[in-house]
């Protein structure tokens, strides 16, 4: 039987992030998918220029019907967060599941680059550090695990700077850990910690000089769908990664790069 996940996150209306990305790719892993907006998003933040509604109302009385029809998930995965209200609400979902081993996967989405992103503010730091306590695998990109932590470490880690600010963001509660992003050492890596295995890890790769929405988005996807059929963290974030990395470069000719990364020739060749 296919694995269930409830993915909580924005919908845009143009741009290929958040729910617009994870959707398929989940599908294509064989994962079933439900969602819950957190808002709709009128196009990525990127434009300067957005419209966000927010759908807080509508994720508590969704969370209510759902628990009135019996609904449950193998795994909850959150993403963009407009308000405190929704800690809570992601709350009430988690409490209502009853399946055991629920996974819970929090990419606390606020900021990249030694920045917050257009719109987001210290609350929003704040909303991401208590969802964060509810995370089986936390993974947040360099800059928002320095904002979470409190913690700013210079772009170029050494190792133990590294396995510092993974231990800050588990002492937030998280009990897995996988930072993007980072640097150590001169060498471009993700680097993590997986609490099944007690194992701290790094996973070098070479940096493109691009940028474009929704490339978290699109890792968090695959590493939860690797995950989800069966593969450990390591080689989840590995694929993740080289997917990731894979979409950039046949992307990079793109234009209008704001609109996010183009995934489905990727999915409709089978190289998720």
């Amino acid at each position: 039987m296919n694995k269930k996940i409830c993915c909580v996150n924005d919908m845009p209306g143009v741009g290929k992030i958040a729910l617009a990305a994870m959707i398929p790719i989940l599908s294509a892993k064989g994962i079933s998918v439900t969602c819950l907006p957190t808002a709709l998003v009128s196009n990525t933040l990127d434009f300067g220029k957005f419209e966000i509604l927010d759908t807080s109302d509508y994720m508590d009385k969704t969370i209510d019907v759902w628990k009135e029809l019996g609904f449950t998930f193998d795994c909850i995965s959150t993403g963009f967060m407009v308000n405190p209200q929704q800690v809570r609400l992601v709350e009430k979902l988690i409490h209502n599941q009853k399946k055991e081993n629920l996974l819970v996967v929090v990419d606390p989405i606020m900021g990249d680059e030694g920045h917050l992103y257009n719109g987001m503010s210290e609350e929003n730091v704040k909303i991401m550090r208590e969802l964060s306590a509810h995370a089986d695998i936390l993974l947040p990109n360099f800059t928002e695990a320095c904002y979470l932590t409190s913690h700013f470490y210079k772009n170029n880690m050494t190792l133990k700077d590294a396995n510092q600010l993974i231990d800050k963001c588990r002492q937030l509660g998280a009990k897995s850990v996988v930072i993007t992003s980072a640097k150590i050492n001169d060498h471009n890596c993700v680097i993590g910690y997986d609490h099944l295995k007690d194992d701290f890890f790094t996973i070098d790769f070479q940096l493109i000089q691009a940028r474009f929405p929704g490339t978290g988005d699109i890792f968090s996807a695959v590493l939860i769908g690797e995950v989800l059929n069966g593969r450990n963290l390591h080689d989840a974030a590995f694929k993740a990664m080289n997917v990731v990395s894979e979409l950039i470069k046949e992307n990079l000719d793109k234009k209008e790069k704001f609109l996010g990364i183009s995934i489905e020739e990727f999915i409709k060749e089978g190289r998720l």
